[in-house]
């Protein structure tokens, strides 16, 4: 079957035909839901998420109630596969950036797969350097650029992450994700507003240009975005 067809995932769409029958029968639809927790961090990982559409956040949560996004997991990639490399609890807490669907896997079942396939743990690991390399950048581009290119460097990889122009969220959860008041996402959404890069409605951000919206994005979203492109085509030999 043509990877294509076999799911909208690109992870499981990329499985060997063999790697794929091992988890094909078992996956789940599951809806996600905006703003809904599908894990805590501490807590034991019950499922691994397979996004077809929408966005899941990885955040911390500070003790003083602040939140900052590190990671977005979306059709290029999976939550939960840290569980099945040994890690059976959360590291972030993982929360639906934007509304979408997804295949849903039991933890059990994702370490039976990796067991049984070196191909199929050896994936599960690229992934897991994915999420650790958009960490990375994440820490450093907080602490050293301006917020419009922050702003613009977030909607381009939640553009790649949900295969949409149109992204589902309000102001609010944009602040917590960038770890800015919501006074600076109004003032910096605006100002990519009025350069006539995205249309914002309430609840809705749609990017309306997205070559130039990259222009005002800083370094970060094209390391990013090589670095993943580059573990990708590493999974495909």
């Amino acid at each position: 079957m043509d990877g294509a067809l076999r799911s909208p995932n690109r992870l499981l769409a990329n499985l060997s035909p063999a790697d794929f029958e091992l988890v094909e029968s078992h996956l789940r639809p599951f809806e996600l839901v905006h703003a809904i927790v599908v894990a805590t961090a501490g807590n034991e990982l019950k499922d691994a998420y397979f996004p077809h559409s929408g966005v899941i956040s990885l955040v911390v949560r500070l003790v003083e109630g602040e939140t900052t996004e590190v990671a977005m997991i979306g059709r290029d990639s999976v939550f939960g596969a840290s569980a099945a490399l040994g890690g059976p609890l959360a590291l972030t807490t993982a929360v639906v950036q934007s509304p979408g669907m997804c295949s849903m896997l039991s933890i059990g079942l994702l370490n039976d797969a990796a067991d049984r396939s070196k191909t199929f743990r050896a994936i599960l690991a690229r992934h897991e350097q994915a999420i650790l390399v958009q960490a990375q950048q994440a820490t450093a581009c907080i602490a050293s650029h301006p917020a419009v290119a922050r702003l613009a460097r977030w909607l381009l990889r939640a553009r790649d992450a949900a295969g949409s122009d149109e992204l589902h969220l309000n102001q609010e959860f944009l602040a917590q994700m960038l770890g800015v008041k919501r006074n600076v996402v109004s003032l910096v959404a605006g100002a990519l507003r009025d350069k006539g890069l995205v249309r914002i409605s309430r609840g809705q951000i749609r990017i309306i240009d997205a070559e130039r919206l990259k222009a005002a994005t800083c370094e970060c979203y094209s390391t990013v975005r090589d670095k993943l492109e580059y573990l990708e085509r590493s999974m495909l030999n």
